[in-house]
């Protein structure tokens, strides 16, 4: 009998040293990196042993595997004749024929031991290790790293092993986790955490504007070549200060013969730096500063660093060498931190504003210029096609340069053209419509890239 409470206890045992390494497993999976690395180099020692861990995952959990299924078959093979010795008095003495007491004692014993080996060894360091991972971390990593360092052999072999065959199937295995997230991840983080509370909206939603600058290029933050406000080289200072009190702006390209050919930029400064007697005589030319030439392609995080370091203002260059727009330091910005008004900005209306339901249908205006990305936040998804702007998706959809009144639909969405402004569609009312309306839903794109534009 003696016997039987000594393994009973051993078995015990060995269900918390299950649970141990249960523990160390889901921690060091769990646990936040960037954490660890703070509080190591804060003189945490124990969270230094865990950066060390973290260093040798693969080993290490490989050593938790190990631990876990050691223990699991010792507490079955101790537990099974100590329970039958501890529960067979018990089963005859509620009246169960000898014959069967000793089955039936080993039968509930053994459902008994695996409910708490289920419990206190698997699902109680499960749900500890991953509501408090560094902690859980800190406790357990120096028993689990000890275990792992007497069983090298075993681990290092098993895990070698299991290495060549992930290799076979074509793939790499991986000692570290890789804790990056991918932009996407972090966008439904924020998301999450502005829904949750823990960050306020706006700052929930600069922080998405930001990583979403990594998907733009120069083409798509520019002003387009349609909306260029230039002076030709022949212009005078004066010229650059009547232009200035008619547009607002104050840095303007400096071109030749046309548009295709600029030759640098200048700005308000420059004209109000000329004595004001010679003002109509000195011409642009001579004030202009070099142009930042830029091809469309580039990133809009690399294009927002050359603006920082060179000049504030960009020609952005076609593949065909062509000017196709500009952009200044301000477009960017507003990338990040939305529409940017001073006292010089033209009170336009915004690209995109909720107003009150049509038709019954809920209903949007939008401005012909809004990329088909920020449709995204209503809810619709644009199709992929040889445009970038909401015009373009229209011109598209519609096969033509679109007129006034016309109408064309996605599947759930209906656009009607309210306005157009030099052949490009200007003002666009967006309806989000039934079932019915996208079961009979057909549109076409045109082939003719010219056409879309």
């Amino acid at each position: 009998m003696i016997t039987a409470w000594l393994l009973l206890l051993a078995a015990l045992l060995l269900i918390l040293a299950n649970g141990l390494f249960v523990a160390a497993e889901f921690a060091l999976i769990t646990v936040d990196r960037g954490t660890v690395r703070r509080a190591a180099a804060a003189g945490d020692r124990k969270a230094a042993n865990v950066a060390t861990a973290l260093r040798q995952l693969s080993f290490q959990l490989s050593g938790a595997q190990l631990g876990i299924t050691v223990t699991s078959l010792v507490v079955g093979m101790l537990a099974e004749p100590a329970l039958s010795v501890l529960l067979g008095p018990v089963a005859t003495w509620a009246g169960v024929p000898a014959s069967a007491a000793t089955g039936l004692a080993v039968l509930v014993g053994m459902a008994g031991a695996t409910v708490l080996q289920m419990v206190i060894g698997e699902l109680v360091p499960k749900n500890w290790a991953i509501s408090r991972p560094l902690q859980v971390a800190r406790a357990v990593v120096a028993p689990q790293r000890a275990f792992s360092t007497v069983c090298r052999p075993v681990i290092a072999f098993l895990n070698g092993t299991a290495d060549r065959l992930v290799r076979a199937l074509g793939m790499e295995p991986m000692e570290e986790l890789d804790h990056a997230r991918t932009p996407a991840e972090l966008v439904s983080l924020a998301r999450h955490s502005a829904r949750e509370g823990a960050m306020d909206e706006e700052s929930a939603t600069l922080f998405v504007r930001t990583l979403g600058l990594s998907e733009l290029t120069a083409e798509s933050v520019m002003i387009p070549r349609v909306d260029v406000v230039a002076l030709q080289r022949d212009a005078s200072a004066a010229d650059v200060l009547n232009l200035t009190r008619a547009t607002g702006l104050s840095r303007f390209p400096v071109y030749g013969h046309s548009l295709d050919e600029v030759t640098g930029t200048v700005t308000l400064k420059d004209a109000l730096a000329v004595p004001a007697g010679r003002r109509t005589t000195t011409r642009v030319a001579e004030l202009a500063a070099a142009p930042l030439l830029v091809p469309e392609s580039l990133p809009a995080e690399r294009l927002l660093d050359r603006l920082r370091r060179a000049q504030p203002m960009a020609i952005v260059v076609d593949e065909y060498g062509g000017t196709a727009g500009v952009v200044t330091l301000e477009d960017i910005v507003e990338e990040i931190v939305g529409e940017v008004q001073d006292e010089h900005d033209p009170a336009d209306t915004p690209e995109l504003r909720a107003i009150p339901a049509v038709d019954g249908l809920p209903a949007w205006e939008a401005d012909g210029r809004a990329r088909t990305d920020q449709l995204e936040t209503i809810g619709l998804q644009a199709p992929e096609g040889p445009y970038e702007t909401l015009a373009g998706l229209l011109a598209g959809l519609l096969g033509k340069l679109p007129a006034p009144g016309e109408q064309a639909e996605l599947p759930g969405w209906r656009f009607t053209v309210l306005a157009v402004a030099r052949h490009r569609t200007s003002r666009v009312l967006i309806q989000r419509v039934g079932r019915a309306a996208r079961d009979r839903t057909h549109h076409r794109f045109a082939h003719d890239e010219d056409e879309t534009r």
